[in-house]
């Protein structure tokens, strides 16, 4: 890897989830990526059955390589690799090559302000695969060339690099104000989120096709949207406008001021199919195998209520939202938004019918 590419992954920003084991920590109210992260398995499995072509990869193969890019800390990430492992082993054993079966080694990435901590002591004690952590940028090249023969990536990728700076500008037609998203926002914000996304998958696409040895799988789950769907008929796009809300009835209470909710934007970027299919034709190292949309709030036995709903935004948000505005206005922020998904609610239980989930599986050439 080139030096140059180091320095341009040492400036990215990183957004690591609320770590530990506490009442909002990540590991606690992740249920909605478990759902995701189930309601992809199928899709997993049919496609490693099908696709994948272990006879293609050296005969001599003794390590399986898989990575979870952006894995934060657990649990989702265990449950998704188990799967991916069992999934191979039954392709294994039905070409009759059981006695053939590699060790497999499983690569936990994230940033390093992530708290791989928790991620390791919450390993499982009967896990059938080595382990090992590494720290880093997923934007940029963290593997030897085509070391990798599974890819995944669950609810990771939506987060941009960095945010639009074109959004903060007053003098800007893009600037965001009185807004935290392109949510409900003018054309220009839009835009400008969809060009910093595109860019973090054009570095994103280079650096797997580099890393993935021919006739690897890799597999990417994030939240998407429909062609031609407005981002504010989506679960998460309602709450983003629902934050904002709570945000700017504080600036008008004088708690903060609207200078400092003018300055902040979630970094955060739903594709429809036909953004992540142009931009994975425009890199050419890889073959689309499925690219499906789905709604997994739709599979949520029991109602994702306002609670729940305010445990998992504040889960995934509430580092980048402290850094912003300082952590003493937290439990009132959240406390507000809770009262906002109670009024709301109509809106909120209406976006969990939409197609809200992308999963990519892409083979490398």
């Amino acid at each position: 890897m080139s030096s140059s590419g180091k320095e341009e992954v040492a400036v990215m920003e990183s957004y690591p989830m609320n770590g530990g084991d506490g009442t909002f920590s990540y590991n606690k109210n992740s249920n909605f990526q478990r759902v995701a992260t189930n309601v992809a398995r199928e899709t997993i499995n049919e496609v490693i059955a099908e696709k994948l072509d272990i006879k293609q990869f050296s005969p001599a193969l003794t390590t399986f390589q898989i990575a979870d890019l952006g894995c934060s800390v657990g649990p989702n990430t265990f449950l998704a690799v188990q799967n991916i492992i069992e999934a191979v082993r039954r392709k294994y054993e039905s070409q009759g090559l059981s006695s053939q079966l590699p060790d497999f080694q499983v690569l936990f990435n994230d940033h390093a302000s992530n708290d791989f901590n928790t991620l390791f002591a919450s390993l499982p004690s009967d896990r059938p695969y080595c382990a090992a952590g590494v720290p880093g940028s997923f934007h940029g090249r963290l593997f030897p060339k085509a070391s990798l023969h599974f890819v995944h990536s669950s609810y990771a990728l939506q987060w941009l690099c960095k945010v639009p700076k074109e959004l903060v500008d007053p003098n800007s037609p893009a600037f965001n104000r009185g807004r935290v998203h392109y949510t409900s926002a003018p054309r220009e914000v839009s835009d400008a989120y969809t060009s910093q996304f595109a860019k973090d998958m054009v570095t994103f696409l280079h650096a797997r096709g580099e890393e993935i040895a021919s006739g690897g799988i890799m597999v990417l789950v994030m939240p998407g949207i429909a062609n031609g769907i407005p981002y504010s008929r989506v679960p998460s796009g309602v709450m983003f406008d629902l934050l904002g809300f709570s945000l700017m009835d504080m600036a008008k209470e004088g708690i903060i001021s609207e200078a400092q909710v003018d300055s902040f934007n979630l970094p955060v970027y739903a594709p429809s199919p036909d953004e992540m299919t142009a931009l994975v034709e425009s890199n050419g190292c890889f073959s689309i195998e499925r690219m499906d949309l789905a709604a997994p709030g739709s599979k949520i036995d029991v109602s994702f209520g306002g609670h729940a709903c305010m445990l998992h935004l504040r889960a995934g948000m509430e580092g980048i939202i402290s850094k912003h505005f300082g952590s003493e206005i937290i439990d009132d922020l959240f406390d507000r938004f809770l009262e906002k998904t109670n009024e709301f609610s109509d809106r909120l239980n209406s976006a969990y019918r939409q197609g809200s989930q992308l999963v990519a599986i892409l083979k490398r050439k």
